[in-house]
């Protein structure tokens, strides 16, 4: 719910020029963002469904805690790029960014939802790209931790010095 209310405040009172206003001709607009963190949110929540929750146990022993803190600290931090799968680089898809919004939040809420109603989340793993295999619970702090990456890269366009005032 806090990541998905900052991609919303993030969001919130940005004009079409600042929605489309790009630092660098191959960096992403906030209106890219919105829709790379809409789209993202579907693709991460289907591994969560159709692999994660069809895993395995983890390996005994293995310290939780400190997996769900790394995937917490890992995932939002901007200081190491790394490049969208092609099926999750912005293409227009929801036709515009308050349609990315929209569908964000419906995304969102049945990403809480299924939170909510999933009890055995921790039983099953599988590898990821942090070199670790994280439960179902984990992806689902990775899905939260990317949309706080995106908020950040947001605020980065807000912040540049060549933002557009209105």
């Amino acid at each position: 719910e806090k990541t998905r209310a900052a991609v919303v405040a993030t969001a919130k009172g940005v004009s079409a020029a600042q929605l489309n206003y790009k630092t660098a001709p191959e960096r992403w607009s906030i209106a890219e963002c919105l829709e790379h963190i809409a789209s993202a949110e579907d693709f991460l929540m289907d591994l969560v469904k159709n692999q994660a929750m069809k895993g395995g146990p983890r390996a005994a022993g293995e310290d939780v805690a400190a997996i769900d803190a790394f995937v917490l600290q890992a995932i939002p931090d901007r200081s190491q790029k790394v490049q969208a799968r092609e099926p999750l680089k912005p293409s227009n898809r929801f036709g515009n960014p308050g349609d990315s919004l929209k569908h964000f939040n419906e995304s969102r809420a049945k990403t809480v939802a299924f939170l909510k109603s999933t009890p055995d989340l921790r039983d099953h793993a599988i590898d990821s790209p942090l070199g670790k295999k994280l439960d179902a619970y984990e992806w689902v702090l990775f899905i939260g931790a990317h949309s706080e990456r995106h908020t950040k890269q947001m605020q980065e366009v807000k912040d540049a010095p060549g933002f557009p005032k209105k």
